[in-house]
């Protein structure tokens, strides 16, 4: 067995390791628990702008779009534009590696590539900040709810030009406004992409956490996932994500789409 093999092989041992210890899992939920009164997740940016989350789950997202090497990138949920910006940045390095590759010259102004972000308000300060953004040339803004029809048909008409989309749901967290975008948007996955859906978490916390939010244990990200997996066999968890990350916010939300 060649090296890169052998290392790869060691590398899914460990996280096969890493699924079936019970106690780490318990101690990550903790930890998770108590970080989350800090605001933990607030401290962390992409290329200068805010990106409110967990560095675990952003080093996850760029492994699936190095592997995946989408055209378009769909997320639901803006707030900063740390999530956008990072996702623009990583299609531009697609593009950059494929002209080192080809050995022609790169235009990003000719890239196709492209990450929709939609937010029911997106708030001036932060419109301005992204659109002054080096990235700016990348991303497309939709202010709008993203379970309203008109929203939805926007966005899958956009879609409706792109081969390899990659989905992320992280705007409100009830069950049934997941439960929503799931059914209005998952669909759009590539066949070996994913649909990624964010704060599953909630799930797993206790509900005194949550107490001016409608969301919660049993009514949050989690609970939609699991509901619409029963009846969408062409997607399916990807344990092997939450289990090597383990401080995750997404557990259960690393959705691959399997079949068509």
């Amino acid at each position: 067995m060649n090296p890169i093999d052998k290392f790869r092989d060691e590398v899914k041992s460990n996280i096969e390791g890493l699924s079936k210890d019970t106690d780490l899992h318990s101690l990550s939920r903790i930890w998770v628990r108590e970080i989350t009164a800090h605001k933990w997740a607030y401290n962390f940016s992409w290329l200068g702008r805010p990106a409110i989350q967990f560095p675990n789950d952003a080093w996850a997202m760029q492994e699936l779009i190095w592997q995946i090497k989408p055209d378009l990138i769909i997320e639901t949920g803006i707030a900063h534009g740390g999530s956008l910006i990072m996702s623009a940045s990583m299609l531009a390095l697609l593009d950059m590696c494929e002209a080192i590759e080809s050995g022609t010259t790169l235009n990003p102004k000719e890239s196709k590539r492209k990450v929709l972000g939609i937010d029911i308000d997106i708030r001036a300060h932060n419109r301005e900040a992204i659109e002054g953004h080096p990235m700016a040339s990348r991303i497309q803004m939709i202010e709008g709810s993203s379970v309203s029809p008109e929203i939805i048909d926007q966005v899958q008409t956009i879609a409706k030009d792109y081969e390899r989309i990659l989905v992320c749901l992280d705007s409100n967290h009830t069950h049934e406004h997941v439960l929503a975008e799931l059914e209005a948007y998952a669909s759009l996955a590539s066949v070996d992409s994913y649909c990624v859906v964010f704060d599953t978490i909630v799930e797993d916390m206790p509900k005194e956490m949550f107490p001016d939010r409608p969301w919660g244990p049993g009514n949050n990200p989690k609970t939609a996932v699991w509901e619409y997996l029963k009846s969408h066999p062409e997607f399916e968890i990807d344990k092997a994500i939450q289990h090597k990350l383990l401080i995750t916010v997404a557990p259960d939300g690393y959705l691959k789409r399997i079949s068509e």
